[in-house]
């Protein structure tokens, strides 16, 4: 049942509901950029040479113990990540290789113990699958059948009559893992999903999805559009009221402006859904800090507080804004993902390495406060002085974020300060990342001699280096107003724009959230993450 009603919208102030495109007419990358555009590519061929010497057919590159780690059920997720990379790229001898060998996997089962992600499968293989086949003029039909095998044994996720999939399956016996799940696991699957239907012709998968993101869109939210992380697929309601844009909630947020987009669907509830969210987060999530007027937004727990913290995957709202804003041709929402975008390049311009750190913390009017048991350390405040905010992780694992909103801004707004940015960018991986065996993480952004991390992420090849090469290239290739990027930086060809996204009329609640017991937190925690917590902490030689 929807819980929400039509009303004007009280905050936002628009122009129209009519859109122009997302790029504007003519945008060139300037000659001089041709260079930094090259040293991307230099940058992928040494990481995926290495990957291809000491970890071929697993998932990720060790590159300081010149081994691999399995995090992604050993199917080889690097390979399927990097095929897009590849060819937009033009790396044509390396996606061919690829591209035999993806569509030899036996999905059939996991080649780890673990059981599978429905959420990480389809943004990595199911999405990196059907982004080459795309991508490759759908020349390569073992591609499209890859998908479907795999998403065939996903779709166990869902169980009786739950609209809400678990977030785990056991691929050898076909069960999902019983237990909550989040907003972004089951909310995160529409792009890939729909477009398995659009080429198989089954609108089973589209329609297993849909069912999940409109069952959360319709649950009565601690604010207008603002659910919170946890949900219980059994139930099908929220557990716990913890709001974030940040890890857990981010891609649920992301995906309901770009189905939109995809689909061209005249169903309103997608776009009218992210709208009111946004809509809630300028009112109640958008704060600055008291040293340099930065702009970010906050998490707000189920005790109803705000928690001044903010993380490197949270930076990707910034160019969310913006290409939901052109969309909607609502220059309000343009103008705060501007300043998201800065405020998150902050973190990156204020460290020792120029690279940003896993998650930060920042100091508001209205407080500094970061969970019940948090303090801020002499030095954090210290460092916050300086800055504008303070890192709480300071590890860095080639998470792309940042680069993906400092993408949009340029691609929005034409301005060349983004291009600078990013060049600041690939200068400092290659100045503190690279060693002769690959591009291994860092455990401190302000310590560049205190130990690097044996790993290198899958996402480095599919999204940081993506954008980073695309942030170079000429802008109408991969255009954003042909191709809508999944969470995984994997590009879907789009039909040509509609008029306008939704009705341009925020949904207001009709009743009171009542916070059922459930998590007390976020989905991920400030560590690097688990799939890294046993990793050496090795110092470069």
């Amino acid at each position: 049942m929807k819980l929400y009603r039509l009303v004007p919208i009280p905050f936002l102030l628009f122009s129209t509901t009519y859109a122009g495109l997302v790029q504007p007419p003519n945008l060139v990358v300037p000659p001089a950029y041709a260079a930094v555009k090259a040293e991307v590519v230099d940058i992928f061929l040494h990481s995926y040479l290495s990957y291809k010497e000491y970890a071929w057919s697993h998932d990720n590159l060790a590159p300081l113990s010149r081994s691999f780690n399995e995090g992604r059920n050993g199917w080889g997720a690097t390979i399927v990540d990097a095929m897009g990379t590849m060819k937009i790229m033009g790396l044509e001898t390396l996606l061919e290789e690829a591209i035999d060998y993806s569509s030899k996997i036996d999905f059939s089962d996991s080649k780890t113990p673990d059981k599978v992600s429905i959420f990480e499968t389809t943004i990595r293989y199911l999405g990196g699958l059907l982004s080459t086949y795309e991508l490759t003029d759908q020349k390569y039909p073992a591609l499209l059948e890859q998908a479907r095998k795999l998403t065939d044994k996903m779709a166990y996720g869902w169980v009786g009559e739950n609209n809400v999939p678990y977030g785990f399956v056991n691929f050898t016996n076909n069960e999902p893992q019983v237990t909550v799940t989040n907003i972004a696991e089951a909310g995160t699957l529409t792009l890939e999903w729909e477009t398995l239907s659009k080429h198989t012709g089954n609108k089973t998968y589209e329609d297993l999805v849909l069912r999940s993101v409109r069952h959360i869109a319709s649950l009565e939210a601690p604010l207008p559009a603002l659910a919170p992380v946890w949900i219980d697929p059994t139930t099908g309601t929220f557990s716990g009221g913890y709001i974030t844009w940040g890890g857990g909630g981010d891609s649920y947020f992301e995906y309901l402006i770009k189905h939109a987009r995809l689909s061209n669907t005249d169903d309103n509830l997608y776009a009218d859904t992210w709208l009111t969210a946004i809509d809630s987060s300028i009112q109640h999530l958008l704060k600055t800090s008291t040293v340099g007027n930065h702009t970010y937004l906050a998490d707000y727990d189920s005790d109803q507080r705000l928690r001044f913290t903010s993380s490197h995957l949270a930076c990707f709202h910034g160019g969310n804004f913006l290409y939901g804003g052109r969309l909607l041709d609502n220059q309000t929402i343009i103008d705060v993902g501007l300043r998201l975008v800065d405020g998150c390049w902050n973190t990156y311009a204020s460290t020792v390495t120029g690279i940003g750190p896993e998650s930060f913390g920042f100091i508001t009017e209205e407080g500094s406060y970061t969970g019940p048991s948090d303090t801020i350390s002499d030095e954090q405040l210290e460092f916050y002085n300086k800055t504008g905010f303070y890192p709480r992780s300071t590890a860095y694992i080639h998470r792309p974020e940042v680069l993906e909103s400092n993408f949009y801004a340029w691609r929005v707004t034409g301005d060349t300060k983004y291009l600078e940015r990013a060049m600041s960018a690939v200068r400092s991986f290659d100045k503190y990342l690279r060693i002769p065996s690959g591009f291994p993480g860092v455990w401190n952004v302000n310590q560049p001699g205190g130990g690097l991390i044996d790993d290198t992420e899958s996402f480095w090849f599919a999204e940081t280096l993506k954008y980073l090469y695309l942030t170079f290239d000429d802008p109408s290739h991969i255009s954003l107003d042909e191709w809508v990027f999944n969470t995984e930086a994997q590009p879907f060809k789009a039909p040509p724009p509609k008029p306008g996204y939704g009705s341009g009329i925020i949904r207001q609640p009709t009743g009171t959230f009542k916070l059922k017991e459930g998590p007390p937190g976020p989905a991920y925690s400030d560590s690097p993450g688990a799939r890294i917590a046993n990793i050496p902490n090795r110092i470069r030689d």
